[in-house]
């Protein structure tokens, strides 16, 4: 399965890239929601992980445009927080996003998380 993970911090994105790449998934990350959409559209991937505090976009206007967006409304958007007093669950799946996950992120959980959301395997 193909996982776009947008994430700023460095750390977590190398981490969750790791976790979900010896699960057998391949995995792009990003920075920033600045220029993902162009990379979303060109090559889809089957789930993204999307960080909501981003420098620049913050990850629900990211969602926004991509369920917007024909091209790209279909893929699933798991937002990812450590700040979930500031993004509530209600709008974030009004928005578009079929999970919502408080950080810090399980690691032994993810892939399982986004096999059960996706209903995809590695491939």
């Amino acid at each position: 399965m193909k996982v776009l993970v947008i994430e700023d911090d460095p750390t977590d994105l190398k981490l969750m890239g790791a976790v979900l790449k010896i699960s057998g998934h391949s995995v792009d990350g990003r920075t920033a929601a600045e220029g993902a959409m162009e990379a979303i559209v060109a090559d889809k991937p089957d789930v993204i992980l999307l960080d909501l505090r981003l420098p620049g976009m913050d990850g629900l206007t990211l969602v926004r445009q991509l369920k917007a967006n024909a091209d790209t409304r279909q893929i699933p958007i798991v937002a990812m927080t450590a700040y979930p007093d500031h993004y509530q669950r209600e709008e974030l799946l009004a928005a578009g996003c079929a999970a919502y996950i408080v950080k810090p992120i399980d690691t032994r959980e993810l892939p399982k998380n986004l096999e059960a959301i996706t209903g995809r395997k590695p491939q």
